[in-house]
């Protein structure tokens, strides 16, 4: 039979209930495994089979059962994986689903700090406002990202998701997206460029109508390379600083084709998230890869935003003397009232003994800082993408490069000064530690959702713009999050909002 289906296309809707019965005795036989595996593999390939049910709860309950067969079924097509589980098939690129178990002990230790999408989540569940909805994602691939996951689908969406970073993948996470929770993951710590973004385009092929980055490149993609899904696409969310900044960029020149909420711009997003999550985190990165004491070192931060904000702050907690560099002068004078000395790069560079860089920018740490830098200085990266060290012109100049410790590269100069860079330039918080605190994320991600939800609400009156969080969903999130804390706070009396809105009280 099987060679009958291979040359003379026998179609399964005339396959009997006496084949069914044939099947399943057949199915136990050791003797016909290896016929009978790539038969059924065939089967399930037939476009039709979704709809015969009988066949495909046979096959599925015998890969279901069949343990030593269960890994086996991981076939490679396009770098994603077909896995047939409790009835679904799903398409999937992760390291290795041993690792589940573990990654859903994880994302329910981060759930349990995310109080706010967990109400968020009760509510979608019940109301599915996101229902037949397909949703695509490229974000980091983290305990809290996967508890977001969880939640736009209790709201009804198909969801997809792809890393927004080669190094910050949680590998145990994504196994657990995929075998415990049934979402479509791909994304392999440390995958290389081409990699990166066959899943990027795994997740586009499914033809979303919303998306979420953190970065931008769900969304360059689509305008660069699918513009031919763009009329299926309501909008999308934007996590961060970066690519806020791109779309804004693509709305100045008039070529973004939909409407993108800035979720960075949220402000339970970047007072918290990006100063007291991008803070401590980094300065985990840099502990867990370095093992350093920053005490009484040199701790340079380029950038004072939000981000620049929350390293300044714990460096200098944990007892730095902190150097701040800015190209803003309104940012650089907040930063001298902060308490921080600031000065230009090529001068701080002489003195430094750690170098953070967040800020969104290419270069900022270049060849010339590099020639006068002091020997034995490490360098580190909190901003989004790997641009912002110049690698490359630290490799012409180097003679030697080593892995001196995991996440630390060794380049050793002509003139023998050794420069350490962690992470390769990547996000040292995420690739090097675990990315931000699950309460900060919270937030962040309780935007994430809530915007998508608006999206959906008012597909037809946003224009293609980059939005805001609404106000009203910025301070429900702080709200909801005032209440998971047991915090009350005072409310405007009457009398109070009267003279608010009045122009004619006086002195």
């Amino acid at each position: 039979f099987y060679e009958k289906s291979n040359h003379h296309k026998i179609y399964l809707q005339h396959i009997s209930k006496n084949f069914l019965l044939l099947l399943e005795l057949y199915l136990g036989k050791a003797q016909y495994k290896n016929c009978l595996n790539q038969f059924l593999l065939q089967l399930l390939d037939f476009p039709f089979l979704s709809n015969f049910y009988l066949v495909k709860f046979t096959l599925i309950k015998y890969f279901y059962l069949e343990a030593t067969f269960f890994q086996e079924l991981k076939i490679s097509y396009n770098l994603n994986s077909k896995f047939y589980h409790k009835g679904v098939i799903m398409e999937y690129h992760v390291k290795d689903l041993s690792l589940a178990e573990k990654g859903k002990l994880r994302i329910q230790w981060a759930e349990k700090d995310m109080p706010v999408l967990r109400q968020i989540r009760k509510r979608f569940e019940k109301e599915k406002p996101l229902k037949d909805l397909t949703i695509a994602a490229c974000l980091h691939v983290t305990t809290e990202t996967a508890n977001l996951m969880i939640t736009l689908k209790a709201g009804g969406a198909d969801v997809y998701l792809t890393a927004s970073n080669p190094l910050s993948t949680q590998d145990d996470v994504a196994a657990a997206l995929v075998k415990e929770y049934e979402i479509p993951t791909f994304a392999i710590h440390g995958e290389d460029r081409d990699t990166y973004y066959k899943h990027l385009y795994a997740v586009l092929d499914k033809k979303p109508n919303i998306t979420m980055d953190d970065g931008g490149d769900l969304i360059s993609t689509l305008h660069q390379e699918r513009q031919e899904l763009i009329n299926n696409i309501i909008g999308g969310t934007e996590e961060t600083t970066t690519g806020v900044i791109r779309f804004k960029a693509m709305e100045k020149d008039g070529v973004l084709k939909f409407p993108v909420i800035a979720v960075n711009d949220a402000y339970t997003k970047h007072l918290f998230d990006n100063r007291y999550g991008t803070g401590q985190s980094t300065i985990d990165g840099i502990l867990r890869a370095t093992n350093r004491l920053l005490a009484g070192s040199n701790f340079v931060v380029a950038g004072y935003g939000w981000c620049g904000k929350g390293v300044a702050m714990r460096a200098k907690g944990m007892g730095a003397n902190v150097i701040v560099t800015e190209v803003d002068p309104l940012k650089a004078l907040e930063a001298r009232m902060d308490g921080f000395r600031v000065m230009p790069m090529v001068e701080a560079v002489k003195e430094a003994d750690f170098i953070v860089t967040v800020t969104g920018n290419i270069n900022v740490v270049d060849k010339h800082h590099f020639e006068v830098m002091k020997d034995g200085c490490i360098v580190s990266n909190s901003g989004h993408f790997d641009v912002e060290i110049n690698i490359k012109e630290l490799e012409k100049m180097s003679v030697s490069k080593r892995k001196i410790r995991e996440n630390v590269d060794e380049y050793t100069l002509q003139d023998g000064r050794k420069i350490y860079i962690l992470a390769e330039g990547r996000l040292v918080n995420l690739a090097a530690a675990e990315g931000h605190p699950a309460q900060v994320m919270d937030m962040s991600f309780a935007n994430q959702a809530l915007s998508a939800e608006y999206l959906v609400k008012n597909k037809d009156k946003l224009e293609p713009k980059v939005y805001k969080v609404p106000d009203e969903l910025d301070f429900e999130v702080a709200r909801l999050k005032l209440n998971a804390m047991g915090i009350k706070i005072d409310e405007l009396t009457p009398e109070q909002k009267e003279y608010l809105a009045s122009w004619q009280h006086g002195t």
